[in-house]
């Protein structure tokens, strides 16, 4: 765990439960101001289609909310920024609100097969796209149309954790399976095929 990540987390609430039940704490170390992104978060995030974003209400509870789009949707802009474009859906704005009065995030990417998980803690800023137009191609999906993204949330970086693939199930999108049958199937068509000029 880097360090800027586990000051942030470690209040003398955790720290304390630490002690209760281990019989120490971990206590954090000097840390950076932030920890930029390396190599192996960003190729981690552009893999993804879907994630997990955390914000905090005015009246002080979590909201967690799932978004998803083709792999990649959610783009690192670079080692310390990461940007995705919003669009229209259910009309709630829980998340933009949210973030209008408290812009602390957290983000949770899955990597289910290899069962593989990030945690990203950040800043984040809605913006409206109309009044940022500039800024839509750097987050725009293949497939979709400048003109359906609504917001672009752009996230500074605070810092990242890796976590440990104890309980995580594998599980396999359509596209996955598919993949791994294919040479099964073509087999069975061989085989048939056989079969059927005896």
């Amino acid at each position: 765990m880097p360090n800027r990540f586990k000051q942030t987390v470690s209040t003398p609430a955790v720290l304390a439960a630490q002690e209760h039940y281990y019989g120490r704490a971990a206590q954090p170390g000097p840390a950076p101001e932030r920890d930029p992104l390396t190599d192996d978060e960003r190729a981690f995030i552009a893999e993804r289609d879907s994630f997990y974003l955390g914000t905090i209400s005015a009246s002080g509870w979590p909201y967690i909310q799932h978004r998803g789009g083709p792999k990649g949707f959610l783009r690192a802009l670079d080692a310390r920024t990461l940007a995705f474009a919003d669009f229209g859906g259910n009309r709630q704005m829980l998340s933009t609100g949210n973030l209008a009065t408290n812009d602390r995030v957290a983000l949770f990417l899955m990597d289910y097969p290899r069962r593989e998980r990030l945690k990203i803690l950040g800043h984040a800023r809605v913006l409206d796209a109309k009044e940022h137009p500039e800024l839509i191609p750097q987050v725009l999906p293949p497939g979709f149309k400048p003109s359906q993204v609504e917001r672009i949330y752009t996230i500074d970086v605070l810092s990242y954790d890796w976590n440990c693939s104890q309980f995580i199930t594998p599980r396999y999108t359509a596209e996955e399976v598919e993949t791994a049958v294919a040479p099964l199937r073509k087999r069975i068509a061989e085989l048939e095929k056989q079969l059927a000029g005896k």
